[in-house]
This record gives structure tokens, C-alpha cells and sequence, in this order.
């Protein structure tokens, strides 16, 4: 394993430099980014003194990853973290004099300042999303119980039938088929060997959210009577985004709805320490999943809830109270960043903490709310830990887990910038160059079609879209911020919604347009790229881009919305997006057809690659069938890439590299120096 290291303010700055000033001896490859150590699972501890966090390393030759649990003193001089044990979800225990983590038997948890055995709480079923209670003698989490009785359970005699049945619809959920069970809220005790009492007995109900949702979902009131938690209790879930959040005694009993008639996404509940207002995230618009976030208060002395900033054009995530009680801390992503923002509950006003070209995320606050740790990541840099000063907004890296990896890489030219639209507007686009950049040379590109659709491109780490992987291949990158993408105003976010072939196409191709007139852009070697939404993205402009790309790769991405409608699962999501079915009404049929990229395949003529997973049922893998289908049927370029055990992301390390050797193969293909013309 290797030691983590603290690093300075200026080695912070080093990663922004432009890539010129760097010495160049080696650049990111595909194996070396399915080997990078994934940092991940921070935790404070509730006195501010000591850091967990995991560190996930992929192994390709095993195909697997192994994750250990790692604590960090934070009042020691020269910090060095300390090796736990294998497990995941860390977890501080009441005053931060112990800790625990979560592995196969159950709970571990062992003291900080006392020799002896770890103690282990054995779980029966296995734990997910660990709480402890403030009083330290329960632990709440949550596990699946099964309730349906499957159809091959019916007929017994027939031990080798293989068959699903169901009654109603969300039969599959993401990359899984309903198989009977729910993730239900459990309390249990510490001591004595208790048995775990479910809260949620014989009710089909899942808490947290899901395909998704996780331990942010739930949480104990400070007194330990209660939990809160979030649920979505409707007749058709596959239909509506109308979650709630719920209190139960943590001994069972009334389960309270806190947010009756609030119709949209309510979730992740955050006590205050007085115990006075419960904090949480609320969209107000029914079955619209990329609402602008409000950032509510739910006073749990009159019953009520009000919005803290109501005038606020942003979406608030990863809320966090200070420890007195009198402030607020958040993350929201501003143009292509994420950053951390703070209130004042006496006087609410939205201010920023940090800036920067960077995303932080799981941010962790101090005891006296001066300092915050948090997660981040930019486009060279996969997530580390990192101490920002709350009065400054000062960074700096507390972890640097792939140090070795990094030593010596030539790091790619990252720049914001803005372009003209089609109406009028400008739009934002991360361009980034690559390592030892020479404007005197010219380079292919690649058009980053970005999925969601609503989905900001920001200064993320992808393991499969890595742009600095992209730029070290010797590509420029083109990653728009088109229409329909939040951290640019509600009304900019909004705009896809019934428009996905419209404003939203022609920023991609506005910005391709004028990056392809550059002189260090070779125009007759420029790719387009996109998963998802962009997979659709990639299908439109196939039929509606003219002759601007000489390939194309689309990624799970969505062909002929009549199809796409009947076979996906979270029905709420089409109905906003296209208005409801095909058959709703004459206009909303227009709409099918005229942003369909199935019916402009008559236009296909650039080489294709297709990319699917068979376990994908948000997008099913039958809409990569028809795509390559329709480019082979008429004689265009195409080649078909199927995971048969993945879903819309490709997980496995081996999968992950091959999927990566062939996309560059494909992409060098026709944009590579050999295809020059």
C-alpha cells in the first residue's frame, strides 16, 4: 500500500498549471486509470480531531476492487494516515472517542484511546447505510427484506423453472429486476446481542430512495427518540417523484409524514444540533427529477417548513449545519464548478466559501465551523481529501493517494470558455488541450455530448469519460454546457424539456463550429462522443450534423423514444421530458417524431460505434440494437460493443479497460495522424 502524503498549498496551485511549465515524462493511459486508488467515504469526527476515510484499489488481473478503512489524527504534526482494517462505511461513534466500519458479519468498531479488541455487532442480513444513535447504544441501518413471493416459489415441484411474473409496473429499477425485496429501516442494539427490530414490518416501501439513494437519506433526532428518514409512498412509483420525509420512534410505532402536499423529490433530512428545525432538500414541481433544489426548514416545534432562500437561482446538495446551530453549509454548482457556499439562519443569505476550477463534495465541518474538510476533484486529479479555511477559502490537499501515479505526468491545458449560440446567448464549454499543447500543431477533437440530460459538465473525475485521459490520447475536447444543463440559472436548466433535438443541438454544434475554425484544430478529424443523453445527442447528429464528424461513438444512448417510452422504468422522467406518451395527444406525438434520431437515419453516413450493457434498463440495450442495426442495414461503418453483465456504467476493472482500448482504437481509426486525409 502506498503511504499517503500531506501536501502543501503551492502543490495545490502546481495542479493548474499549464501543462508547459510541467516536465514531461509519462501521460495518463487506460491502465493506469483503472488503477488509480479511489478515495472516498469521509467522516469527521464529532470533536474535530481525527479523519476516516476509504481508499478503494482496482486490481484488473483479479477483476475486483479491495476497499480498507484508513484514520487520520488531524492534531498531529506530520499526519499520517493509519490502516484500519478491509471494510467500508466509516462511521464515528458519539463524541468521537470510537469508530466503526461496516463488513460481511455486521458492525466493527474499535477505541481510540483504549487497547483491546475491535468489538463487532453481528448483523443478520447484512448492513447498509450504518447510523449510530447520539446516546451510542443503538445502531439504525438499513437491509432488504423480501415480501413478493416469486413465480417459480408457486411451483415448487418445478425446481428448474426459470421464469419472472409481475402485476404492476418499476418491474426492474436501473440494473436490476424486482426481485421481491424491500430495504427497510432496522434499529438494534449495541450491547446484549438484541435483535434487530424492523421499523417498517411487512410494508412494501423502500427507504433510502431508490436505485440511488444512500445513508444521507436517513438520520437519528439528536435526543435518539426518533429517526428520519426518506420514503416514497404512492400507488404508482414508477410515475412520481413524490418522496417524503417520515418520522418513526426509533421502537417502532406512528410513522409521520413531515412534508404532506409537498409533490416533488423531498429528501435527505438534516437535524439541527438543538434539535429545533430539521434542514432538507425539496423540489416543488410533481415528477420532475431535475427541479431547481430548494433548500427547506422544517420546524419541528410548529410543524411547519418554509424556504431558507427563496430567491436563490441555484440548487443547494450536501447540507450541513454548524455546530452551534446558527449557520448552514452547502455545496452548488456554479458554471462547471462545484463550490462550497454558507447562511446564516438568523439572516439567510447565500455566500460563497470556496472558488476555483475544482468540485468539492461530502463536505465535513469543524466544531468551530472555521475549517470544512471535504472531496475533490478536478479534470486532471481523481477525489482527495482536502482542508478549506472557511474566512479565506484556502485549499489545501490533506491526501495524495495516487502521489506515485501522478510523479512526473505531463497533466493536459484545461480552460473555460464561452461561445455564441444560435439565439443569442453564450454558452460555457471546458476545453481542454492536450499535455505539452503547441498551437503550432493541429489536433483532432472530440464534441462531448453530455448526458442527463440534466447534468452539468463540471470538474468531475470520470473512471470511462475521462477528459484528461482523452487529452493524454493527443485529443482537444470540446465538453459543452449546453441547454438543459444545471449550474447556470433554473431557466437555462429547463430549457431541454420537450426540446431534446432543438437549442440544446445547436450549442453542440455552435461551439463545435467555431472550435473546428481554429487553425489548431484539424477540421477533417473531429469526433463526437456522448453516453446516455449524449449517446441520443450522438444518434441526432448523425442524421441532423452534416458531414462535420468523421466518427461517432454513442454510449447507452437513446434512439427511438416511441420504444424507449414502453421499455424504460422510472416513467416520470419520459412523461416530463416528452410531455407524457406518444399517444397523449397530437402534439406531443410531433414531438416524438421530430426529436427522434430513428427517423433521420436515412441521413447516416459517419462511421459509428455503438456501446451497450445488457443489464441496462433505464436505457435498454435494445436501442444500441436498433441503432447498429439501421447503420448496417444501410452499408454505413458501424461496430457493436456488448457487456453482457453491465448496466448503464461499465464497473469491472477489466471491463472498464477494455472498454477504453476500444474506444481509442475506434476514435484513432478515423481521427487518429494514420487518418489524415
Amino acid at each position: 500500500m502506498r503511504m499517503l502524503r500531506s501536501l502543501a498549498v503551492a502543490a495545490l496551485a502546481a495542479l493548474s498549471l499549464p501543462v508547459q511549465h510541467l516536465s514531461a515524462q509519462k501521460v495518463l493511459t487506460p491502465e493506469m486509470l483503472n488503477t488509480l486508488q479511489r478515495v472516498g467515504g469521509l467522516s469527521l469526527a464529532p470533536d474535530g480531531k481525527h479523519l476516516l476515510f476509504t481508499i478503494s484499489t482496482p486490481d484488473i488481473a483479479a477483476n475486483k476492487s479491495t476497499t480498507k478503512v484508513y484514520v487520520l489524527n488531524l492534531m498531529e504534526a506530520r499526519r499520517k494516515p493509519t490502516e484500519v482494517a478491509v471494510g467500508r462505511s466509516p462511521y464515528w461513534l458519539p463524541g468521537g472517542v470510537a469508530y466503526a466500519w461496516v463488513t460481511k458479519e455486521g458492525v466493527v468498531y474499535r477505541h481510540l484511546y483504549e487497547d483491546g479488541p475491535d468489538r463487532v455487532i453481528k448483523v443478520s442480513g447484512g448492513v447498509s447505510n450504518l447510523h449510530w444513535s447520539p446516546s451510542g447504544d443503538h445502531i439504525a441501518f438499513t437491509q432488504s427484506v423480501k415480501l413478493d413471493q416469486l413465480v417459480t416459489e408457486k411451483h415448487a415441484d418445478l425446481p428448474q423453472a426459470e421464469a419472472r411474473a409481475y402485476d404492476d409496473l418499476l418491474i426492474r429499477h436501473w440494473d436490476q429486476w424486482n426481485d421481491g425485496t424491500y430495504s427497510h429501516l432496522f434499529v438494534q442494539p449495541v450491547e446484549g446481542g438484541g435483535a434487530a427490530k424492523d421499523l417498517f414490518p411487512d410494508e412494501k416501501v423502500h427507504t433510502p430512495l431508490m436505485p440511488f439513494g444512500g445513508a444521507e437519506q436517513i438520520r437519528w433526532s439528536p435526543d435518539g427518540k426518533e429517526l428520519c428518514y426518506t420514503a416514497r409512498r404512492v400507488p404508482n412509483p414508477e410515475a412520481s417523484t413524490d418522496s417524503s420525509l417520515w418520522v418513526v420512534p426509533a421502537g417502532g410505532g406512528e410513522h409521520r409524514n413531515l412534508t404532506e402536499g409537498m409533490p416533488g423529490y423531498d429528501q435527505e433530512p438534516r437535524y439541527s444540533p438543538d434539535g429545533r428545525f430539521i434542514a432538507f432538500s425539496s423540489m416543488e414541481r410533481a415528477s420532475f427529477e431535475a427541479d431547481r433544489v430548494r433548500l427547506m426548514l422544517h420546524d419541528r416545534k410548529t410543524g411547519s417548513n418554509r424556504e431558507l432562500l427563496p430567491d436563490f437561482d441555484a440548487s443547494p446538495h450536501d447540507v450541513t449545519w454548524s455546530a452551534d446551530s446558527k449557520q448552514l453549509f452547502f455545496t452548488i454548482d456554479v458554471q462547471g464548478t462545484t463550490q462550497i457556499y454558507t447562511t446564516m439562519l438568523d439572516k439567510p443569505n447565500a455566500s460563497p466559501v470556496t472558488t476555483g476550477r475544482h468540485r468539492l463534495s461530502s463536505i465535513q465541518v469543524a466544531p468551530d465551523a472555521k475549517t470544512i474538510y471535504a472531496m475533490m476533484t478536478t479534470t486532471e486529479r481523481a477525489a482527495e481529501v482536502v482542508r478549506v479555511d472557511v474566512k479565506t477559502g484556502r485549499i489545501t490537499m490533506v491526501t495524495d493517494a495516487n502521489h506515485d501515479a501522478y510523479a512526473g505526468m505531463s497533466l493536459p491545458q484545461v480552460d473555460a470558455e464561452w461561445f455564441d449560440t444560435t439565439d443569442g446567448k453564450k454558452v460555457h464549454a471546458w476545453i481542454i488541450k492536450p499535455p505539452n499543447f503547441d498551437a503550432n500543431k493541429r489536433y483532432p477533437m472530440l464534441l462531448y455530448c453530455q448526458g442527463g440530460p440534466q447534468s452539468m459538465v463540471g470538474q468531475w473525475f470520470s473512471y470511462r469519460w475521462n477528459f484528461h485521459l482523452m487529452a493524454a490520447q493527443g485529443y482537444v475536447i470540446a465538453a459543452v454546457n449546453r441547454r438543459g444543463l444545471p449550474g447556470f440559472g433554473q431557466a437555462w436548466n429547463d430549457q431541454i424539456s420537450r426540446d431534446w433535438g432543438g437549442q440544446a443541438m445547436q450549442d453542440l454544434l455552435s461551439v463545435n463550429d467555431a472550435m473546428t475554425k481554429r487553425d489548431y484544430i484539424d477540421e477533417q478529424r473531429v469526433g463526437a462522443v456522448g453516453a446516455s443523453f449524449g449517446g441520443y445527442s450522438v444518434y441526432w447528429l448523425m442524421g441532423n450534423g452534416g458531414s462535420r464528424f468523421a466518427c461517432m461513438i454513442s454510449h447507452c444512448g437513446v434512439f427511438n423514444l416511441e420504444s424507449m417510452y414502453l421499455a424504460t422504468e422510472e416513467l416520470f422522467f419520459v412523461n416530463w421530458d416528452m410531455g407524457g406518451p406518444y399517444w397523449a395527444s397530437p402534439e406531443i406525438a410531433e414531438g416524438y417524431q421530430k426529436f427522434s434520431p430513428h427517423r433521420y437515419v436515412k441521413n447516416w453516413r459517419t462511421p459509428l460505434l455503438v456501446i451497450h450493457g445488457e443489464h441496462d434498463y433505464r436505457v435498454p440495450y435494445d436501442q444500441g440494437l436498433q441503432a447498429f442495426t439501421a447503420a448496417q442495414i444501410q452499408g454505413v461503418t458501424s461496430r457493436l460493443l456488448l457487456f453482457p453483465e453491465e448496466g448503464h456504467w461499465i464497473l469491472k476493472p477489466q471491463n472498464g479497460v477494455l472498454w477504453q482500448r476500444e474506444f481509442f482504437s475506434w476514435l484513432d481509426r478515423f481521427c487518429g495522424e494514420g487518418a489524415k486525409k
